[in-house]
């Protein structure tokens, strides 16, 4: 704490260094809040309150001394955005896999994409500046911020030349399918005169040509925005020469146009024949075969597109005057609006750009052409591949799948009266997620509920459930729900909706008192009045409160009516909504106060368990795993003899396979035709309510120690067997399994005899595989 303050005080002195300096002390400030709020005087407190009946059922003061926990070195820890890059390749693979529906493959090859786009503006932006700042300091992985810049470049220029080829392949199959996307030396006379006419009638009134001279600078480039530029000739009998211009034209394919331009479609509009099959055109190839239209008495020298894509991690700080009090809705969207005028992380060029052109752009964006610059081997922008992805024809997608409706739930029934019977687990998205919203639905109308309280992270732009809650407002229920502004891209849409419950009456929060940490938890609770008292029921979850995500990730949901979890979660939403830094939990774990613990002593008691000599075993599910403390404990287990199994399905930091390290871990990652999203944490001597806990958490700095996350434990022993099934099914998988070894790089996994899917076994039963001594579920 001393030591950042004296930073901060020095930043004061070097005032000269201006917003550079500004950003400093907002980071500072962030690291002091994060200490004050994690180490605050009545931590022990906490601690002690968290952990007690933990401690009371692991015996911890019988346990014998641990030794230093391993130390995590270059050799012992993966680069975080290193692994990053790993996990687009393997998505990559099954965009390559023949076995996989043909659109489907082309689906995979947008995620790459997409997911390539996303890691350009969130995470290589902080490198950019602590390049610039000259930070040299590193994480355990010892790369230093320049080296990894240039690693980057490199990985990701191999990974995207990787996409290319794969996309060439896939777009030679297309086109056998009678699927293609045209050039213009492929249409005839008449198709070319109907696609003039669609340039003319429906792209040219949008289009704005933008000039740069001496008189009008280069233009601002926004965020994801395709672009082209242009050089023009033209003769000046002044000068008695050609002179040379340059003009910049926007692509508004994000708002107003497709980015693949039917052509059936346009030759129908504009009078030409019809043709068989699914053809596209590239909306920028139609706009450079026009450019006479838009430049009237100017030769087009040359014509290329480029991409850029800019820092868009929001700073959720704000100046503001000594008096002036900015409220988080305010801060959300001022932080939205400028994300468009991030400073420049990526540049995307075809690789066929001139040397004139492509230095005229850099000097304008004022981009490093080593580390900034992407050259691209056809069309950019790979992520509106999804628009091809789209077209109607099944035979080439995956088979439709309707989950099935959980045997608990009745279709008409009172989803109370089921939830009273049992603790009910439901496994999407092989399980319907209509319970859950049929949860909040029937809540909406009981007229025996008195109150509804959520918290929302991503709901999407349509959620039936977040127009429940307003009907419950309608009928006069208590209402309070806390929405997340801060969920990274859903910014917009989040404000959108808490706005909308606002003007209903809803109870809306935007967020804990300390703005930089997000409120993640998956969380519900309904109470409702029951013969002369009330009943609470909650549900608990793994993935967001979304009907469409939950159709392609896979998460889990409990709903309940414990007293002991349905006190907790009312604990819970009174620490959100009001004041309570002394507030603890008997059943839920809590971060950041209280999940990072339970976790050590948990790994603790099978540390313990194996150095008795008792067979001890750790299976962990999650999406990431990269905080430095849980995978030295992971160390420490594997040292002691504990049997480690991991399902990773995105970055991982810890390296398996280590001899006298990490012999005893085993990783994997799971890619299919779901997104793997759940995260599951089984520990095999814990008391049984503490074997398996579930939640909203991964295993990375920022779950544990700057979001509030809910990791909840399964008290019913039938629900229990139902996850080891899950966890057994996941582990034999060897058809959609990578393996990380002691090298760093992941394999996949080849059948040896029988193939094993384990996400086509959940879509026949939800839970997987069988144990021995069952026939049914």
């Amino acid at each position: 704490m001393r030591y950042i303050r004296y930073l901060w005080a020095l930043a004061d002195e070097l005032g000269r260094l201006g917003d550079v300096i500004n950003r400093i002390k907002r980071y500072f400030n962030k690291k002091i809040t994060s200490i004050c709020y994690n180490n605050a005087p009545s931590d022990r407190t906490r601690e002690e309150a968290s952990r007690m009946s933990t401690h009371d059922m692991l015996n911890e003061d019988s346990r014998t001394p641990h030794p230093p926990l391993p130390e995590l070195t270059p050799e012992t820890y993966i680069n975080r955005e290193l692994s990053l890059i790993d996990f687009q390749r393997r998505v990559l693979e099954l965009a390559k896999d023949e076995s996989i529906p043909l659109l489907e493959r082309v689906k995979f090859l947008a995620i790459v994409g997409n997911n390539i786009d996303e890691f350009f503006m969130v995470r290589v932006p902080g490198y950019i500046q602590k390049v610039k700042l000259g930070i040299v300091r590193t994480r355990p992985d010892g790369i230093p911020p320049q080296t990894l810049m240039q690693m980057i470049h490199k990985e990701i220029s191999d990974l995207i030349q990787q996409q290319r080829e794969t996309m060439s392949r896939l777009f030679t199959l297309l086109k056998q399918e009678n699927i293609a996307i045209l050039s213009f030396s492929d249409l005839d006379a008449d198709e070319r005169r109907a696609v003039r006419e669609y340039f003319k009638t429906e792209v040219f009134p949008i289009l704005t040509p933008l000039a740069v001279d001496h008189a009008r600078p280069f233009p601002f480039i926004s965020n994801l925005s395709l672009n082209l530029g242009v050089h023009l000739e033209r003769y000046s009998e002044e000068n008695d020469e050609i002179e040379t211009e340059f003009a910049r034209i926007k692509v508004p394919v994000q708002d107003s146009l497709p980015r693949l331009v039917s052509l059936n479609q346009v030759l129908t509009r504009y009078g030409a024949d019809p043709i068989d099959g699914h053809k596209f055109l590239w909306i920028e190839d139609i706009i450079i075969d026009s450019l006479d239209v838009l430049f009237p008495g100017m030769t087009i020298a040359e014509a290329f597109p480029f991409r850029v894509l800019r820092n868009s991690d929001i700073d959720y700080e704000m100046e503001q005057e000594d008096d002036e009090i900015l409220d988080v809705a305010a801060i959300i969207e001022h932080g939205v609006r400028e994300r468009r005028f991030g400073f420049v992380a990526r540049v995307s060029v075809p690789n066929t750009i001139s040397e004139r052109m492509l230095t005229h752009l850099l000097n304008g964006l004022e981009v490093r052409e080593e580390t900034g610059v992407y050259l691209i081997d056809g069309h950019l922008g790979s992520a509106n591949l999804f628009e091809l992805a789209a077209v109607d024809r099944p035979d080439l997608k995956y088979p439709a799948y309707v989950p099935r409706y959980p045997d608990a739930f009745q279709p008409d029934g009172n989803i109370f009266e089921s939830i009273r019977r049992q603790d009910i687990l439901v496994h999407h998205p092989y399980d319907s997620f209509t319970p859950v919203e049929e949860f909040f639905k029937q809540a909406a109308h009981d007229p025996d509920v008195v109150a509804i309280k959520a918290t929302l992270y991503r709901v999407g732009k349509n959620s039936p459930i977040v127009q429940q809650l307003m009907e419950a407002r309608d009928n006069d229920k208590q209402v309070t729900v806390l929405v997340e502004l801060k969920a990274r891209f859903d910014e917009e849409n989040n404000l959108e909706w808490a706005r909308q419950m606002e003007a209903k009456g809803v109870h809306v929060l935007y967020g804990v008192e300390e703005l930089p940490v997000k409120t993640h938890a998956k969380v519900s609770l309904v109470v409702r009045r029951e013969g002369a008292g009330i009943r609470r029921y909650v549900h608990l979850g793994t993935g967001n409160y979304n009907a469409s995500t939950a159709r392609l990730y896979t998460d889990l949901g409990l709903l309940t009516c414990n007293p002991e979890l349905a006190d907790d979660a009312s604990r819970l939403f009174n620490r959100l909504t009001g004041y309570g830094p002394e507030t603890h939990y008997n059943r839920l774990l809590v971060a950041p106060e209280y999940l990072t613990n339970t976790l050590i002593a948990l790994i603790d008691n099978e540390i313990e368990a194996a150095r008795a000599g008792k067979d001890a075993g750790l299976v962990f599910k999650m999406n990431q795993l990269e905080e430095d403390v849980m995978i030295q404990k992971l160390y420490e287990a594997s040292q002691a003899g504990v049997q480690i199994d991991l399902i990773v399905r995105g970055i991982c930091c810890l390296r398996p396979g280590l001899p006298g390290i990490s012999e005893n871990i085993r990783l994997r990652s799971i890619v299919g035709r779901f997104l793997e999203h759940s995260r599951i944490y089984y520990f095999q001597n814990a008391p049984l309510e503490q074997q398996f806990l579930l939640g909203s958490a991964d295993l990375m700095r920022r779950n544990l120690y700057n979001r509030v996350e809910v990791v909840f434990p399964i008290f019913d022993q039938r629900l229990r067997e139902k996850l080891l099934r899950l966890l057994a099914t996941s582990l034999r998988d060897n058809t959609n399994t990578w393996e990380l070894r002691a090298d760093g790089k992941y394999y996949r996994l080849q059948p040896d005899n029988a193939t094993v899917n384990s996400q086509e076994i959940f879509t026949r039963r939800s839970f997987g595989l069988l144990m021995p001594n069952q026939d049914n579920e």
